[in-house]
């Protein structure tokens, strides 16, 4: 995510943490949906960087990745908090 402005980011990690909310099936406002994308893009990065895929370095690579993160971060405090 190498090649997004800081507002591409933001608008990036809104809508993967949009995304994600829908497909955990979660009720978050706008401001947590914009926390847990930017932090899922980060974690989404450092999981395909981890398994040896490059970095997302266009706005719908950077999308998956980030969605992808996290799904996986709201996973993870589910399964932490006791949600489902």
């Amino acid at each position: 995510m190498e090649g997004l402005g800081w507002i591409s980011f933001l608008f990036v990690g809104l809508i993967a943490g949009w995304i994600a909310e829908k497909v955990m099936g979660r009720s978050h406002g706008l401001l947590r949906n914009l926390i847990v994308g930017v932090i899922g893009a980060y974690l989404g990065a450092f999981l395909f960087s981890a398994v040896g895929l490059g970095p997302a370095e266009n706005f719908w690579g950077a999308l998956v990745v980030a969605t992808i993160g996290a799904i996986v971060l709201l996973a993870i405090t589910g399964a932490l908090l006791g949600r489902r």
